[in-house]
């Protein structure tokens, strides 16, 4: 689809529309999921456990190469292979709108893969998933100033809710993890401000989905590989590393995301988004299995609080609205 200027008709439509719409979710798929079958819900569990397990692959990345690298590599990675499809799949190549999509790349690409790579890097794999799953409620509040999407009802109790495990998991105020622990907090905030901006830009410009992601993903590695050159640093390569960076860029970068394509096209983006919560906890358990770290339990409990909060906040998130919500933002893992 050629990126032009919407009619006042088509950003309407835009505006209220499932921004996937180019993978089309189709009204009758919201009440059965017969198109996909036992397949689209084998797809949520991979999905699960890639993005999951991702955050743990970034610890292990991190213990032999900095984090600027880490971030750096499994972007461009993606980016390579997500350009490849486009053009196998004779997608259009023209850039969509420079300015606007730059912008959603610094926030959606730039901003949270560093915020997530640092906090992983210098604190808790699990406990920095769960607090940069956060993003769905600094969405809500960005939406309100920002799209006029007023916060009512039950998703003030997902609020709350949220603010009370966010306050488990982040106290006693710990001087060693309290800058991971911020780091994470950042980067859900940065995803939720690139949703915010996605639902607007899309609703401003006739846009196609994979061209957008493609395109934002670009601009936004950039800056994260000019920063890894600048401050280069020592890398001791390793078998481990180099298979957690082909899993992070391949696997839980591209497969990911079209894992994801073909889930919403199959299901509601709200079932595919409240499915897609399991994502936090696979990443608490799989860095207590593996890199044996076991949450405290202040830090177990505010967790659980923050799941419950975003199952309630999915639940009751009007259907125009968590679509795009979702669907935008669920690009990185």
């Amino acid at each position: 689809m050629n990126d032009v200027n919407a009619s006042p008709q088509s950003r309407s439509n835009a505006a209220t529309s499932n921004p996937a719409e180019s993978f089309a979710v189709h009204p009758k798929v919201r009440n059965a999921s017969s198109r996909g079958g036992a397949t689209v819900y084998l797809a949520l569990v991979v999905l699960a456990l890639v993005w999951g397990y991702t955050w743990v692959t970034i610890k292990i990345a991190t213990r032999d190469a900095a984090p600027l690298f880490v971030a750096g590599a499994r972007l461009a990675i993606a980016t390579a292979i997500l350009f490849v499809v486009l053009a196998i799949t004779r997608r259009s190549l023209r850039p969509t709108p420079f300015v606007p999509t730059l912008i959603l790349g610094l926030l959606q690409t730039t901003g949270w893969t560093i915020l997530q790579t640092l906090a992983v890097a210098h604190g808790v794999a699990g406990k920095s998933a769960v607090l940069g799953y956060t993003m769905p409620f600094w969405t809500a509040l960005l939406a309100w100033p920002f799209l006029g999407e007023r916060v009512a009802g039950l998703r003030w109790a997902a609020l709350g809710l949220a603010a009370v495990g966010l306050a488990c998991v982040v106290a006693p105020l710990d001087a060693r993890s309290l800058g991971s622990d911020v780091l994470a907090v950042l980067a859900g905030v940065s995803w939720a401000a690139a949703a915010v901006y996605a639902k607007r830009l899309r609703a401003r410009y006739d846009v196609e989905l994979l061209s957008l992601t493609c395109w934002q993903l670009l601009w936004g590695t950039i800056p994260v590989v000019v920063l890894m050159l600048i401050f280069n640093a020592p890398i001791h390569w390793t078998a481990s590393l180099i298979g957690v960076m082909l899993f992070m860029g391949a696997i839980g970068g591209s497969l990911g995301w079209f894992l994801w394509m073909f889930i919403l096209s199959r299901l509601p983006a709200g079932v595919a988004g409240i499915a897609s919560l399991a994502t936090p906890v696979v990443s608490v358990l799989s860095a207590a299995i593996q890199l044996h770290e076991i949450p405290s339990p202040s830090e177990l409990a505010g967790m659980v609080l923050i799941v419950v909060a975003l199952i309630v906040n999915a639940i009751t998130t009007p259907a125009v609205t968590s679509p795009s919500v979702q669907a935008e933002a669920l690009v990185g893992e």
